[in-house]
Formats: structure tokens, C-alpha cells, sequence
């Protein structure tokens, strides 16, 4: 009972704090994605304005509404007073909502991310356990060449790959994670079946698999949901590319063509999102393991 307490009032305490700090991050992360489209080159040129066929009133009109986009503190003010009433406001390019334009692709990115970690986390994290359990070195052997050449291999390459090879592009999301997830986990799961108390439990003719679920694996585990956080950054932030690249109807793919027509309005939003899913991942994580590291005291 008192350490479910403890664990409680510890989480309870963290929430204000972490709450304010990824609303300052996101915040932050907005006006600089704003920053970084208003001095892109190119930004306020419209292809309208090209038209031959307008006059010179209806180019004048175009450039007075794209007027307050130019200023950046006005736009971002803006932008700000109607995101709190619920607007995201409307792409430029796409000529839509944005918040209509994200419902309807952030549920595709939200698959692949789901589908690439299951897939980095089954053969990554089970190939960590087989190694350190049967102590094979033909196994850790094997491993290591595979992960040393996919981490030579940028993302972008591997989607390349893919689409030459016209193979399912959401399972490059598990090409990407997985060294990651192989290498922390087989260091971590060695590191714990070094420990003495999982030494004795095998001297005392403890078979593998009790030794891993009772002795190992809590050990490991605060770290592991640590892990767990940082692969979902990893795999959200390498699915922007790989939609882009795979032509994918999600996030990616719609964060290119709002690079392509410098569209500011979609561009802020869609930085929002990723900065504020890449901190709910990491705190989510970080909370998990410190309440697990509380409950075991």
C-alpha cells in the first residue's frame, strides 16, 4: 500500500511541470518552424502572380493577402489567438482546413509508426533475448553485421529501395527502429544477466526462461520503456521521409507539399504536431520508468 502511495503522489507532482514544459517546447518549436519557412527562399512568391491573364489590381490583391504571413510576430499572434478557439487555420496551397487536411492523413502515419514498431521491437528485442540467453556468438555475430549495415544505410536510401522493389513501405519503419532497438536491448539484457543475484538464480539450476522473467527482465525494464519512448520519436520522425518518398496519403507526404508551396499555416501546425508526439513519447516513458523504479523501493 505505501508504495502504491509513493508512486501515485510521484506521478501526481511530475504532471504540472512536464504539462508546462511541452506546452513552452511545442510553443517554441511553432514559432521557430515558422521562422525557418518565412526566411526559406523563395517564401511569397505565388505561382498566381505569374499569371499573365491578371491585372495589375488583382496581383496587388493577392500580395495584400499574403501580407500578414510576411510578418512574422503578427502571423504567429494570430495564428496563436485562433488556435485557441479551436482553428488551425486553411492551406495556402491545398486550399483546405488544416485541421481537416491532418484528421485525415495523421491516422495513416499513426499505422505505419504502429506496424514499424511492432515489427522493430518483435525481431529486434527477441533476436537481443536469444543471443544473451543461448550465448551463441554465431547469433551475436550475425546481428551485429545485420545492424552494422543498416545503420550505414540512410532512411531515405532504404525507402528508395523499397519503392524500386515495390515492397510494403510500411515495414521500412521496422528496418529503422530495429537497430536501435537490438543494440540497446542485447547491451542492457547482458549487462542484467551479469548481475549477481541472476548468477546465483542460474548456479541454483534456474532454467532460461525463469531467469529471464523473474530476474532479468526487472531489471531492465525501467530502461526498456525508456527505449520504448525513443524508438517512437525515431520511427515517427523517419515516417515524414518515407511517406514522402513512398507517396503515401500521410503526415510526410503533406509536410512535403507544404515545403514545396512555402505554406507557413500547415507547416506550423504540422511541426506542432511531430515536436508534441516526440515529447509525449519521450515523457511517457520517462514517467513509466521512474514510477517503476519508485514501486520497487
Amino acid at each position: 500500500m505505501w508504495n502504491t502511495s509513493k508512486r501515485d503522489i510521484y506521478t501526481l507532482s511530475a504532471l504540472p511541470k512536464l504539462a508546462a514544459k511541452i506546452l513552452i517546447t511545442v510553443l517554441i518549436g511553432g514559432f521557430l518552424g515558422a521562422t525557418l519557412v518565412r526566411l526559406a527562399p523563395g517564401f511569397g512568391v505565388d505561382e498566381e502572380q505569374l499569371d499573365a491573364r491578371l491585372s495589375a489590381q488583382s496581383i496587388q490583391a493577392l500580395r495584400e493577402a499574403r501580407a500578414s504571413d510576411s510578418n512574422l510576430l503578427v502571423f504567429y499572434f494570430q495564428y496563436l489567438n485562433r488556435l485557441l478557439h479551436g482553428d488551425l487555420g486553411n492551406s495556402r496551397t491545398l486550399q483546405r482546413p488544416v485541421s481537416r487536411l491532418v484528421a485525415e492523413r495523421l491516422p495513416e502515419t499513426l499505422k505505419s509508426v504502429a506496424l514499424g514498431l511492432a515489427l522493430g521491437w518483435s525481431a529486434g528485442f527477441l533476436l537481443a533475448v536469444a543471443i544473451v540467453m543461448s550465448r551463441a556468438w554465431y547469433l551475436d555475430l550475425l546481428g551485429s553485421l545485420l545492424v552494422g549495415v543498416l545503420l550505414c544505410v540512410p532512411a531515405a536510401v532504404l525507402a528508395l529501395l523499397f519503392v524500386l522493389a515495390q515492397a510494403p513501405a510500411r515495414l521500412l519503419l521496422g528496418l529503422v527502429v530495429f537497430p536501435k532497438i537490438f543494440r540497446y536491448s542485447r547491451n542492457l539484457l547482458a549487462r542484467s544477466s551479469a548481475l549477481p543475484h541472476v548468477l546465483t538464480a542460474r548456479a541454483k539450476g534456474l532454467g532460461n526462461l525463469r531467469v529471464l522473467i523473474w530476474h532479468i527482465l526487472p531489471t531492465a525494464t525501467p530502461q526498456l520503456l525508456a527505449l520504448m519512448g525513443v524508438t517512437v520519436s525515431v520511427a515517427f520522425t523517419a515516417a515524414i521521409p518515407m511517406e514522402a518518398l513512398c507517396d503515401m496519403p500521410g503526415i510526410g507526404q503533406l509536410a512535403w507539399k507544404a515545403a514545396l508551396g512555402r505554406d507557413i499555416a500547415l507547416l506550423v501546425n504540422l511541426t506542432m504536431i511531430v515536436t508534441l508526439v516526440t515529447l509525449m513519447a519521450n515523457s511517457l516513458s520517462d514517467i513509466l520508468g521512474k514510477t517503476f523504479r519508485v514501486s520497487e523501493v
